[in-house]
């Protein structure tokens, strides 16, 4: 059991069977009254985001919450197949699961992914990835105009700007937060 006590950003809690994450809290002692948290979490099911607030020590349960490790095979149409490492099951898992972070999984790349009662989550990606270049237009010379971008598509079919001299090949570092590219690698 967990209690208000033991918030902290990122903690994982369960109310109502379902799992949420605490993305902000506030421990208010009022003069008159009990003291109380604010809290402001996001539902893991659904991605919506709530303010709730909760009397001082309450109590709530652990969600059933489990990292395993996959390798992610291939895309097909919108699901995304991954291997379970450990039992080699394959599973199908909807793009629309994980968002926009199935854009930055390479074929054969081991993951972490955050399961809830055996149905996948979250994907657990590292702060930035590094991509091969596959398409862009080739830089014009002479053309320096500083903070000018480019489109690029990476391997993972991910669209990016990107500053004119990346050519096709380059390897580019990309922040898996924000889609946004970092620098050459």
């Amino acid at each position: 059991m967990l209690s208000t006590t033991d918030f902290r950003r990122g903690l994982k809690i369960e109310i109502d069977g379902t799992p949420y994450e605490i993305l902000e809290f506030l421990h208010v002692k009022p003069g008159k009254g009990g003291a109380f948290v604010r809290t402001k979490l996001k539902n893991l099911l659904n991605g919506s985001i709530i303010d709730e607030t909760f009397r001082a020590g309450e109590k709530f349960e652990k969600p059933d919450l489990e990292t395993r490790v996959y390798q992610y095979l291939y895309k097909e149409q919108d699901n995304l197949i991954f291997m379970d490492m450990t039992t080699y099951e394959q599973i199908q898992v909807s793009q629309d699961v994980f968002g926009n972070k199935g854009n930055f999984l390479k074929e054969g790349e081991e993951v972490k992914v955050l399961v809830y009662k055996n149905n996948p989550l979250d994907l657990d990606l590292p702060a930035s990835v590094v991509l091969k270049v596959v398409e862009t237009e080739p830089g014009i010379k002479g053309d320096t105009v500083s903070g000018a971008t480019k489109p690029a598509t990476l391997e993972t079919g991910l669209v990016v700007q990107v500053p004119l001299f990346i050519a096709e090949g380059d390897l580019v570092k990309v922040d898996t937060r924000s889609g946004e590219y970092i620098g050459r690698e």
